[in-house]
């Protein structure tokens, strides 16, 4: 009786396996996926936007957090390099992280790391150019999200790091 049942064991196994890697696979790209249409639809695709500071219903990113003021970009890459340029805000703390289409961090730096000098960089992909003199990030994909965020001490200050962040940009090369 047990032989009758084993293949059909084996089977279910070999498929519940099967199943939990392909979830393991695909999870990260569906959730990219998602979060890039989301931001896209609010500014679009290598534009640099700039939303006011977090509030108990802001969802767009997944559990802001209230003392960061963030700037984001989707890019693509299909049509070449895309450039981003931090500029200097007069916060604490301020920074650029990139990811690609698979969620993987392709590339973070902060103001202490750069000094408080302008963090420029330049997306693509593995065989497209970037001109001399610029930092290549390679990525994964050619969708991804470039995030900015900014250290809000108070609130009250916030009206002068908006205006600072606001000189930062993401475009074509």
């Amino acid at each position: 009786m047990m032989r009758r049942w084993l293949l059909p064991l084996l089977l279910g196994a070999v498929l519940a396996i099967l199943a939990y890697k392909a979830t393991l696979i695909a999870t990260p790209r569906v959730l990219m996926t998602a979060a890039l249409k989301r931001v896209e639809r609010l500014g679009g695709v290598n534009v640099l936007r700039h939303p006011p500071m977090a509030s108990a219903g802001a969802r767009t990113i997944v559990r802001p957090s209230p003392d960061l003021a963030y700037s984001s970009c989707v890019f693509d890459l299909d049509g070449g390099p895309v450039m981003i340029e931090v500029a200097p805000v007069p916060a604490p703390y301020w920074s650029l992280s990139v990811f690609d289409a698979r969620t993987d961090v392709a590339f973070v730096r902060n103001n202490r790391d750069s000094g408080g000098a302008p963090i420029r960089v330049a997306l693509a992909l593995a065989g497209q150019d970037v001109p001399a003199g610029m930092e290549a990030v390679r990525v994964e994909g050619a969708r991804g999200i470039a995030l900015i965020r900014v250290l809000v001490e108070s609130r009250d200050r916030f009206a002068a790091i908006d205006r600072a962040r606001r000189a930062s940009r993401c475009g074509r090369l």
